[in-house]
C-alpha cells in the first residue's frame, strides 16, 4: 500500500507542476480539432496535389471528406535489421484500411540510424540528435493536413522517442504505434560478450569476433538484448500506444502481419469521424507517463529513457524530472532479468509470460494506473493478455498466464529480484547523474577510488592497451555531453572496464556521455549534468582525486575540500575533431541549441 500511495503522490506532484503547460497544450489540441484537421480546410489545388496518385474512387472519397485517411510515417530502410521488416507494412496497412472503409497513404519517411553500427565511430555523435531530426521529419510528413489519424512504424533507439514527440505535437490526431518485433534468438548475449573480452585481450582475432557478432545479430528484427530498442517497445505497450500484446512478436510471422492489419483498422476506428475519437495528446497524460517510468524500472530498462521520457512528456505539456524518475524507482520492484541484467533475451522474456504477465502483476499490486485511456479503449487491464493467431488468421487474445514460465527471467511481485527499480539518480558535488543498478552486483554499488581522467573513450582504450590502468580507479570520461559532441554512447568502454573488474580491480565510470541501454556489470554514473563544456564540476576533476560513487545512498562526490575544488580552473578540451566529418558539421546548430540531459537534451524549445 505504501508503494501505491507513493506512486499516486508522485503522479499528483507531476500533475501540479505541469498544470499551466498541460492546459496550454490541451488548448492547442482543442483548437486544432475544431479546425477539422483534414481535407475540408484545403483548397482544391491543395487537395488535388494530395491525392493525385490515388484511384478515382479514392479521390471521390477524399474529396468528400467522408472517409478517414490514415497517414503512415515509416522508418523503413533495408540496411538495418530492426527496420527492414517495415518494407511490407505499408501494403498491409493500405489493404487493411480499404477493408475498414478507409484509405491509407505513406505520409513520409524518417531516418533510422543504428547505434550498433556507429558504436565507437564518429557517426555516433549524430545519434542523440537524430531523435529531434526524426520528430521534425515526421512533422513535415503530417504537415500536409491530409490525415484523420496516423500510424508510426518505428522500433529502435532514437526513432520511437522522436516519433512520440511528433505524434504528441500533432496531438489532435489519433496515433497508433506499430512495431516490427525482435529477431529470433541467436548466439547467447553472454557468449558474445565473452568473445568481445577475449578479442580485447588479444586472445582471439577479428575473424572469431566477427563470427560471434554475426551469430548474435543474424536476421530481421531488433537486437535481442534488453537495450533501448526493446525498452521502447515495452514503453509503447505499457503507455497504451500499441495494441495489446504487440511488442515482442517476431517479424515475418503470420501473427506479426495480423497485428499490423489490426493496428491499422484500430487507428481508423478512433478518428473524429467515428464515435471513439481518441486524440493522442489527450490520451497520453501524467498517468500514462508514470506508467512508462514504472515499466522502465520494473524491467531494468534503458538509461537512455531518463532523457527521452522527459522530452516525450514535454511534448505533451508535462514536466517530468529526474527526481520523479528516481523517486518512482524506490516504489517499484525489479521483476525482469533480461540481458544485460540476466542471461535471458527478450524472446525468453516473452515466452515466460512477457508484458501481459508483467502488466497484470503490477495492476494487481496497484503499481500502475489502471484508469488510463489507450488506443484500445478505456483502462490498462486489457493489456494483461497474450496475443495469438486465430483460426481465421486474425488476432485473438487470452488472459496472461497466472504463473511465470520462468521465474529466473520474469518474477511475480512476491518474488521480485529486488525491492526497487533498475535505475537510480545520483546527486552530489559533481552534479547529477544516472546509474543502472539492475545489472550491478550489490557489493559493487559503492566504490571509493582515485580518478583517472580522460577526454575521450579512445584515450581510455589506449591506456588499457598500454597497460597503465592498474589498481582500483574510477574512470572519468568528460567532454562527452550533448553540447560538446552530441552525447555519444560510450558502450565500447564496457568491455575494457569489464575485463579489469574481472581481474579483481574495483572500477567504475563517471561521464557526461551516455552508456546505452546495454549498460552492464560495471557501475557507471552517466549523463553527468552540468556537462564539462558548460563548466560543470566534472571538468575540475584531477587525476588522483578520490571519488565516491554510492548507488545505494544515491550520491556522487569528489572528496576534495569544497573551497579548493570551487577555485580550480575548469579544463579545456580541443573539440575541433568533433566538428567535421560524417555529417557532424551539419549539426553545429544542434550542439549550440541543445538543452541539458536532465531537461531532455532537446534542440527545440519544448524540453
Amino acid at each position: 500500500m505504501t508503494a501505491r500511495r507513493d506512486i499516486e503522490a508522485i503522479t499528483e506532484r507531476i500533475r501540479e507542476r505541469s498544470k499551466a503547460g498541460r492546459e496550454a497544450y490541451l488548448g492547442r489540441i482543442a483548437e486544432a480539432s475544431s479546425r477539422t484537421a483534414n481535407r475540408a480546410v484545403l483548397g482544391c489545388g491543395n487537395l488535388a496535389h494530395g491525392f493525385a496518385v490515388c484511384s478515382p474512387s479514392e479521390k471521390i472519397a477524399l474529396g468528400g471528406d467522408r472517409v478517414p485517411n490514415l497517414g503512415i510515417i515509416t522508418s523503413y530502410n533495408d540496411m538495418l535489421s530492426a527496420h527492414q521488416p517495415f518494407e511490407t507494412f505499408p501494403a498491409l496497412i493500405k489493404e487493411a484500411a480499404r477493408e475498414a472503409g478507409g484509405i491509407a497513404q505513406v505520409a513520409g519517411g524518417v531516418p533510422a540510424m543504428c547505434d550498433g553500427v556507429t558504436q565507437g565511430q564518429p557517426g555516433m555523435e549524430l545519434s542523440l540528435f537524430s531523435r529531434d531530426v526524426i520528430a521534425m521529419a515526421a512533422a513535415i510528413g503530417l504537415s500536409h493536413n491530409m490525415f484523420d489519424a496516423a500510424v508510426f512504424l518505428g522500433v529502435c533507439d532514437k526513432i520511437v522517442p522522436g516519433l512520440v514527440i511528433a505524434a504528441l505535437t500533432f496531438g489532435h490526431l489519433p496515433a497508433v504505434f506499430i512495431p516490427a518485433g525482435p529477431m529470433t534468438t541467436g548466439l547467447a548475449n553472454d557468449e558474445k560478450a565473452k568473445v568481445r573480452q577475449l578479442y580485447a585481450e588479444g586472445k582471439v582475432g577479428r575473424p572469431e569476433l566477427l563470427e560471434a557478432e554475426s551469430k548474435s545479430y543474424h536476421g530481421p528484427g531488433t537486437c535481442t538484448f534488453y537495450g533501448t530498442a526493446n525498452s521502447n517497445q515495452m514503453l509503447m505497450e505499457i503507455m497504451g500506444l500499441h495494441t495489446p500484446g504487440a511488442s515482442f512478436v517476431n517479424p515475418g510471422t503470420p501473427l506479426r502481419d495480423a497485428l499490423t492489419r489490426e493496428a491499422a483498422k484500430r487507428a481508423l476506428a478512433i478518428t473524429a469521424l467515428g464515435n471513439a475519437y481518441t486524440p493522442v495528446g489527450r490520451m497520453i497524460d501524467e498517468r500514462s507517463i508514470v506508467n512508462g517510468v514504472v515499466g522502465l524500472h520494473t524491467t531494468g530498462g534503458s538509461t537512455n529513457h531518463t532523457i527521452h521520457l522527459i522530452a516525450m512528456a514535454a511534448a505533451a505539456g508535462i514536466a517530468l524530472t529526474w527526481q520523479d524518475i528516481s523517486d518512482l524507482s524506490e516504489a517499484v520492484p525489479l521483476l525482469a532479468r533480461v540481458y544485460p541484467n540476466g542471461l535471458a533475451d527478450v524472446n525468453h522474456f516473452h515466452a515466460a509470460g512477457g508484458l501481459g504477465f508483467l502488466v497484470r502483476e503490477l495492476l494487481d499490486e496497484g503499481l500502475l494506473h489502471e484508469d488510463v485511456q489507450t488506443v484500445w479503449g478505456e483502462g490498462l487491464r486489457p493489456y494483461a493478455v497474450e496475443a495469438k493467431l486465430g483460426d481465421d488468421g486474425g488476432v485473438v487474445r487470452e488472459a496472461a498466464p497466472l504463473q511465470s514460465g520462468d521465474e529466473k527471467v520474469l518474477a511475480p511481485v512476491r518474488k521480485a529480484f529486488q525491492a526497487t527499480g533498475g535505475l537510480k539518480v545520483l546527486g552530489g558535488n559533481l552534479g547529477h547523474a544516472v546509474i543502472k543498478t539492475s545489472a550491478v552486483k550489490p557489493e559493487r554499488r559503492v566504490i571509493e577510488a582515485p580518478a583517472k581522467v580522460f577526454d575521450s573513450q579512445r584515450a581510455l582504450n589506449d591506456a588499457f592497451k598500454a597497460g597503465t590502468l592498474t589498481g582500483d580507479f574510477i574512470a572519468v570520461i568528460r567532454f562527452q555531453g550533448p553540447k560538446a559532441n552530441g552525447m555519444p554512447e560510450l558502450h565500447k568502454l564496457t568491455t575494457v572496464l569489464g575485463i579489469l573488474q574481472d581481474r579483481g580491480q574495483r572500477v567504475a565510470l563517471v561521464t557526461d556521455g551516455r552508456m546505452s541501454g546495454a549498460s552492464g556489470k560495471v557501475p557507471a554514473a552517466i549523463h553527468v549534468t552540468p556537462e564539462a563544456v558548460e563548466d560543470g564540476p566534472i571538468a575540475r576533476i584531477h587525476d588522483g582525486d578520490v571519488i565516491r560513487l554510492d548507488a545505494d545512498a544515491g550520491t556522487l562526490e569528489v572528496l576534495v575540500p569544497g573551497t579548493e575544488f570551487a577555485l580550480r580552473r575548469t579544463a579545456d578540451a580541443d573539440l575541433i575533431g568533433n566538428e567535421f566529418g560524417l555529417g557532424r558539421e551539419l549539426f553545429a546548430g544542434f550542439r549550440q541549441l541543445v538543452g541539458r540531459a536532465d531537461h531532455g537534451a532537446a534542440a527545440f524549445g519544448n524540453a
